[in-house]
């Protein structure tokens, strides 16, 4: 039995964790079906973010969706966000088994 493969988009969003409540309502709300999050840590042009107090979480949020809805949320949180917190993103194409879940 051969898999049908659907191409997506992965976005992900690397940011302060004070943001994640409002990232979470924002690509929800511009489209998207889901999204994963985990704490992370790491080290950049900013200095280091080790994660030991509140104010030093990172987190990394992972949506996969259709090319234009990832376009879209990338463009809100870039104008929302980025002058104002600490945050990375990138793109990836990605294919999936389930389409209607992304």
């Amino acid at each position: 039995m051969a898999l049908t493969k659907h191409p997506r988009q992965l976005l992900v969003i690397i940011a302060e964790a004070a943001l994640e409540k409002s990232l979470v309502r924002d690509v929800k709300r511009l489209g998207a079906h889901g999204y994963t999050v985990y704490d992370v840590r790491g080290e950049g042009a900013t200095g280091v973010r080790e994660g030991a107090w509140e104010a030093d979480r990172t987190i990394e949020m992972k949506v996969i969706c259709e090319p234009a809805v990832a376009d879209q949320i990338a463009q809100h949180v870039l104008a929302q966000y980025a002058p104002h917190y600490g945050l990375t993103m990138f793109f990836t194409d990605v294919h999936v088994l389930r389409p209607e879940k992304f």
